[in-house]
């Protein structure tokens, strides 16, 4: 007895197999790029020698980016300090003015009128060490 269930299934599977056309791999259009690049001095060897060198320019590349960066950053913070210590600048000046008015001889004289202190009229008396020995 032969297994005729396995003999049509193998004959099935023959005639079912497709044939696959291979397609021939594309060539690159014979012009000046692809001969610059595949013949010239840019081929895959030459990139590999070079990709340190790539990659040292992408560094100084990113440092120059950070560093402009920064500076920029140091101007806007000295533009920022800049304009506080004008501010502090008008703000001295203006406590300064207040000051030098409140302590005129009118408004001191105004400002002790109000606590129930007068002014003195008689002017003020110097005192010598002389006349001190003598009394005691």
């Amino acid at each position: 007895m032969t297994n005729r269930l396995r003999n049509q299934i193998e004959e099935e599977e023959e005639e079912k197999k497709l044939v696959v056309e291979e397609k021939p791999a594309k060539e690159f259009p014979d012009n000046f790029l692809t001969q610059f690049f595949t013949k010239g001095i840019f081929n895959a060897e030459a990139a590999t020698r070079a990709l340190p060198f790539v990659l040292f320019l992408a560094l100084l590349g990113m440092i120059y980016i950070g560093n402009r960066h920064l500076a920029e950053k140091n101007i806007r913070d000295i533009d920022k300090i800049g304009k506080e210590v004008k501010e502090l600048s008008w703000d001295y000046k203006t406590t300064k003015a207040e000051l030098a008015y409140k302590s005129t001889l009118t408004e001191v004289a105004k400002r002790a009128d109000t606590l129930g202190i007068k002014e003195s009229l008689q002017p003020p008396q110097k005192i010598e060490a002389g006349e001190a020995k003598d009394e005691h």
